[in-house]
């Protein structure tokens, strides 16, 4: 399909829904996209506009508004190119800028674990959708597309991101409600992960699928038939369950396909709540009703607003199979979840309802205290697990995960009920605190004003993060000398364990390096979150072990560094010709050292061409810099103390693809600027970390650009280009 094909069908989608859309202004984000992404490719070698147009395509099928649309064809360009959250609030609104910004790829910084990188990321996908509800709807267009053109990415790529959408983005769109989106995204996950298991169960549906659709349209007459007799208006159809859906039942189960009865299920959508029990009778007339499998998800809707009778049956052919049965209103939110209700006024004010997805502020109180990798489990209990429906002896219905105990319950209640539980009986029986709740169940807490408050223990029998959380809460709050003194005592155990003691952890140089990788200002700190349960002593020890073996890595490489240094003063003094090494590290050779850690100083961010100088630095290695740099001029190399941390470093042949550095160029303010000065980086094929820009008071404008290039000639080039750019007055390297 062509670019001009993808754009007609998406004005055409957009006009079936909404024919008053601003189809001014989401032509003009098309242009704009279209202009800033000029010259990218994709991995597939389409030019990059295809993908924005193609989650513009996903979201109009969802039936968003003008700007959910807009932020979808721009949602790349404030991280992927020079336009800026400035200019899209101008052109278009701050709304606008500010749902790009949302959907913008998350910055990867250095965390000390993959689950704490994994914590930030969710935690700033979650604050941008307690904003706006719509930057996830757009995210997870975003990533539908990306799975769907995940064929040409590397294998390692295809299932780091296949699991991150197993584990983040489906569980995402299923509190959404979004369960078309949710079937796709694990479906083309379980692709990737598992290509074998997946092969096999599309391979087998297809070679029975004519026997299956015989099946599938002789029970749709059936029920057809016996609808239209009793004057029921209706539509009925039926589908095969989703490939996940039946690998994680044959998992599960521990079964073969062959073995898997409820392959098909109905749908039968009718007019009004009414007609949906009058059918439900009807389909128990027609079929054996199977005993325990009847839901009522129309009296007690899901949290994330589904509603649906659910029943399974055994058909004449002895095949069972499942029937939904749901109004028209009830099915668009089953298939698209809030997108189906989400409106907005002309003004951009939202009426649309946030407050049905008040678990999203939970999940980020939630996290306040948790260990990293406890919250991300708990966030895929909180997002993924089955729920239970259960009562308080008032008749009010509570949602909780799977498994969810009275403890869950009282802290769903309120935090002051549950620290002050003592007991708990369910159906009118006192039950122990770990007693696992069913649907159905009443449930009553019995407390005591002078109770003592939760018991650690309570931490492992709760099931949801937010119970954990208030427990953890409660601790902090109330016992922070007890906690510093239970962590403290749980610390120095493990260290004993491991053969380490407390002096090795408080020298400054292990300190200072420790607490740095933990988020915790002081060891008392770290003692508290120990003691009431917010990080583990192992976890502690874990970081310290790793801290000290690379501080003694470090200092061993330093002292290698510095008597080759020193060997080499001797080798100039006795005239001696210099040894170099040609084996480089990240492009660089350091005289008289193999594998030596490299890296390159931000202070003038040197690249290939560049005469260049090493400095041995305290435990990182070697810092190259610029040797026209401030901070490597003759007057700091021969300071005392320093001239022996000087040594010679050279650029190898073996250098990387690219290196970043830094341009600043001086220009007179003018309108397009930054579109000329984007140009001339596409026309040279330049990479672009980011641009930053300031005004003058006297009118002029400071651009300074954040890049990645090959070397010095492809470097001197583009400041040659943007010497060329009228208006531009000086262009040049910051150093120092």
């Amino acid at each position: 399909m062509t670019l001009q094909d993808q754009w007609e069908l998406l004005e055409k989608t957009i006009r079936g829904y909404n024919p008053t859309a601003d189809f001014a202004q989401i032509r003009a984000a098309f242009e704009l996209a279209e202009r800033a992404h000029e010259g990218q490719k994709r991995k597939s070698g389409e030019p990059y506009i295809t993908h924005p147009v193609s989650v513009a395509q996903i979201v109009a099928e969802q039936r968003l508004d003008s700007e959910s649309i807009i932020a979808a064809l721009l949602h790349d360009v404030i991280e992927d190119t020079p336009v800026t959250h400035e200019e899209v609030a101008k052109q278009f609104s701050p709304t606008v800028a500010d749902l790009v910004e949302g959907v913008s790829k998350l910055t990867r910084i250095q965390y000390a674990s993959k689950e704490d990188e994994q914590m930030e990321n969710l935690r700033k996908m979650l604050i941008a959708m307690s904003k706006d509800i719509r930057v996830i709807l757009v995210k997870i267009s975003d990533r539908l597309h990306n799975m769907r053109t995940m064929e040409y990415q590397s294998p390692e790529k295809q299932k780091l991101k296949s699991m991150e959408t197993m584990e983040i983005y489906a569980p995402i769109a299923h509190r959404m409600g979004m369960q078309r989106a949710k079937w796709e995204l694990e479906d083309l996950s379980l692709k990737y992960l598992d290509p074998v298991g997946y092969t096999e169960i599309v391979s087998r549906l297809e070679s029975k699928s004519h026997e299956y659709e015989a099946f599938m349209n002789r029970t749709q007459i059936q029920i057809d038939d016996r609808l239209n007799e009793l004057n029921i208006p209706h539509i009925v159809y039926g589908r095969m369950k989703h490939p996940y859906s039946i690998y994680r039942k044959m998992f599960n189960q521990n079964k073969g396909l062959d073995e898997i009865l409820d392959l098909f299920a109905f749908r039968v959508i009718v007019d009004g709540v009414g007609d949906c029990y009058n059918v439900l009778g009807v389909i128990h007339d027609l079929y054996k009703p199977i005993l325990g499998r009847f839901k009522d998800y129309i009296g007690t809707p899901k949290p994330n607003g589904y509603q649906s009778l659910h029943t399974s049956v055994i058909g004449p052919d002895g095949l069972p199979f499942e029937v939904q049965i749901r109004t028209r209103e009830m099915h668009e939110i089953a298939e698209y979840g809030i997108a189906a209700h989400w409106k907005y006024k002309q003004n951009g004010q939202g009426e649309g309802s946030e407050g049905r997805y008040e678990w999203v502020r939970r999940l980020l109180e939630n996290q306040e205290g948790a260990d990293a990798e406890e919250y991300i489990h708990s966030l895929k209990i909180d997002m993924f697990a089955d729920e239970v429906f259960v009562f308080t002896p008032n008749g009010d219905v509570q949602n909780l995960p799977a498994g969810a105990t009275p403890i869950d319950f009282a802290y769903a209640i309120h935090s002051a009920v549950g620290n002050r539980m003592v007991g708990a009986k369910v159906n009118n029986r006192i039950v122990t605190l770990d007693y696992a709740l069913k649907n159905g169940d009443i449930v009553e807490i019995l407390t005591a004003k002078n109770a003592k408050g939760p018991s650690r223990d309570w931490m492992k029998i709760a099931k949801s993060s937010e119970a954990r959380s208030k427990i953890r809460q409660w601790f902090k709050k109330e016992r922070k000398e007890e906690n510093i003194g239970n962590g403290r005592a749980a610390f120095e155990s493990e260290l004993k364990h491991m053969g380490l003691t407390l002096k090795d952890v408080t020298a400054p140089e292990v300190l200072n390096a420790v607490l740095k990788k933990m988020p915790y200002g002081s060891l008392e700190e770290m003692y508290a979150a120990i003691g009431y349960g917010g990080f583990t002593a192992q976890k502690a020890v874990s970081r310290i072990q790793g801290e000290l073996q690379r501080l003694n890595r470090s200092q061993q490489t330093e002292q290698q560094l510095l008597d080759a240094a020193e060997n080499k003063t001797k080798e100039e003094t006795a005239s001696a010709p210099v040894q170099k090494r040609v084996k480089s590290e990240q492009g660089i050779i350091v005289e008289g050292l193999d594998n030596c850690l490299v890296k390159f100083s931000k202070c003038c961010t040197p690249v290939p061409g560049d005469k260049i100088i090493g400095f041995i630095t305290r435990g990182y290695g070697v810092s190259v810099h610029r040797c026209d740099c401030p901070n490597a001029s003759e007057e700091k190399r021969s300071r005392p103390g320093q001239e022996g941390r000087w040594i010679n470093v050279s650029w190898g042949t073996d250098t990387n693809d690219n290196y970043p550095t830094l341009l600043e160029a001086v220009c007179k303010d003018r309108s397009n600027l930054l579109l000329d000065i984007s140009a001339a980086l596409s026309s040279t094929n330049t990479y672009v970390l980011g641009i930053n820009t300031r005004n003058t008071e006297d009118g002029y404008a400071v651009c300074r650009l954040e890049i990645r290039v090959k070397d010095e000639q492809q470097l001197q080039t583009l400041m040659n280009k943007l010497h060329q750019i009228s208006g531009v007055l000086s262009v040049s390297r910051p150093a120092g």
